[in-house]
């Protein structure tokens, strides 16, 4: 989208706003991107560790004199009235100054609501970075937004935002849609000298990889013996479960199996990967949300954490063309593969606030329902007072396995994983069981009734309609 579009209207105004979570990763994408924009200001920032924030800040260039750390809303008014950006340790205090549009960064399910509910009960846009959050209340939020006649958004950069908005392009166009998803987080980089694997900063060998770079005549066992060779490294992030279920609440799109199929492909082997079981693919029914390993040798580019929707064919000489041009085309010519190979944090978020703020516009789906329930089951047998911890790069919630399932698959009682997240068990949890609401003994009020409200006002459609 072009930016200059946005301000079109703007009558020269200043879109402000408050960003909670602001000395995390995605946040310093954010504020590092704001700083060159005009039209678009910090007003309140708000972490837990306000100097470590402001060493951000002041790293990043903004003027050391003009971050007051404020301590009560009157300094947060007067700070604000200034020009200056307030920074504050207590999310309340937020509400104390005037901008346009919360930024909920935070990862924290309980806090990242409560900020978020206030926001748009004061009439305020949200943009909604803390998957977690909307994983449990998004439908709610969503709701309240409708209510208060302002915007709840999933944000550009961020995954769900950017597979949102290829898949409503891929609609807008008529392509029959047969799955959409994203990449994990890092990359599988194969060196073929070595016989070694990195992920990250974690290397490990496998030997046979370098023979299945390939896909054999049977894709589903080629990518069996690619998952053997890369066993040792972790699969199936929590994160990758909780960014599709925002994905399938948006959409429609729903998981194939609840653990997601995974697949280690490389990225011209998409559109043979995702077809349906009878055309040789892994895909058991058409409409389906997943994450792969991306596969690559140390010299090719990076998916990049990007987002993909493989569509079937229709006219063979138009896909033909564009197989000649070098766009992915199945080997059997009946499935294609699109596809965005960048996922940029908030360099990209300016798009979604600007848009929320000066043409009431979401950057993600414009109804959301209760298509798949983010859940959780026990690793192992858990014990009654049992605290099920949240925490990790991925806000994993310790001995609990996230899965996705389908609505209609997920038992009425079903807990959804990040408000059973930090909750204490109030009987135990045998290994292999759904985390359920009557398994907890002191889940979070708040989101206990947004979870049951939203899914309430937004029941999803009937299977047989994806």
């Amino acid at each position: 989208m072009n930016l200059h579009h946005l301000f079109a209207d703007s009558g020269g105004r200043t879109v402000r706003y408050a960003l909670s979570g602001a000395g995390g990763g995605f946040a310093r994408t954010l504020l590092s991107r704001t700083r060159r924009m005009p039209g678009l200001s910090p007003a309140v920032l708000c972490d837990r560790d306000v100097e470590r924030l402001r060493g951000i800040l002041v790293e990043l260039g903004y003027d050391a004199g003009r971050l007051p750390h404020c301590a009560d809303a009157d300094a947060v008014r007067r700070a604000v009235a200034r020009g200056d950006i307030a920074l504050v340790a207590d999310g309340a205090l937020m509400d104390a100054a005037g901008w346009d549009i919360l930024v909920e960064a935070t990862g924290s399910p309980a806090d990242g609501f409560a900020m978020a509910e206030r926001a748009l009960r004061g009439g305020r846009h949200v943009a909604m970075v803390s998957k977690e959050v909307d994983s449990v209340a998004g439908l709610r939020l969503a709701d309240l937004a409708r209510e208060h006649g302002v915007v709840y958004t999933t944000a550009d950069g961020d995954q769900p935002a950017n597979l949102i908005g290829l898949v409503t392009w891929a609609e807008l166009l008529g392509l029959d849609i047969v799955a959409v998803g994203k990449s994990t987080e890092y990359d599988l980089v194969l060196d073929p000298e070595t016989g070694n694997v990195t992920q990250l900063d974690t290397t490990v060998p496998a030997p046979e990889l370098a023979g299945l770079l390939t896909l054999g005549d049977d894709v589903p066992a080629t990518l069996a013996a690619r998952a053997r060779a890369v066993a040792a490294l972790p699969t199936g992030a929590t994160a990758d479960y909780c960014e599709m279920a925002v994905v399938a609440t948006n959409t429609g799109f729903r998981p194939d199996t609840e653990l997601l199929h995974y697949p280690v492909a490389r990225i011209a082997e998409l559109a043979d990967v995702y077809r349906l079981r009878e055309d040789g693919g892994v895909l058991r029914r058409p409409g389906a949300v997943d994450v792969f390993s991306a596969l690559r040798l140390p010299d090719e580019a990076s998916f990049a954490g990007g987002v993909f929707v493989v569509v079937r064919t229709d006219d063979p000489g138009t896909w033909e063309t564009l197989r000649g041009k070098g766009h992915v085309v199945s080997r059997d010519g009946g499935y294609a593969a699109i596809y965005l190979p960048y996922h940029l944090m908030g360099v990209e978020t300016p798009v979604s606030l600007l848009s929320a703020v000066l043409h009431g516009r979401p950057s993600g789906g414009t109804d959301p329902r209760a298509h798949a329930v983010l859940a959780g089951r026990a690793r192992t047998d858990l014990s009654a007072g049992t605290v099920l911890e949240m925490g990790g790069h991925h806000h994993d919630v310790t001995g609990v396995q996230a899965v996705l399932l389908r609505d209609e698959d997920a038992p009425e009682d079903v807990a959804p994983l990040y408000l059973a997240a930090h909750a204490t068990l109030a009987r135990p949890v045998a290994e292999g069981e759904l985390i359920t609401l009557g398994d907890l003994a002191d889940a979070d009020a708040a989101l206990l009734d947004a979870w049951t409200a939203g899914r309430a006002s937004r029941p999803g459609a009937a299977p047989e309609a994806v």
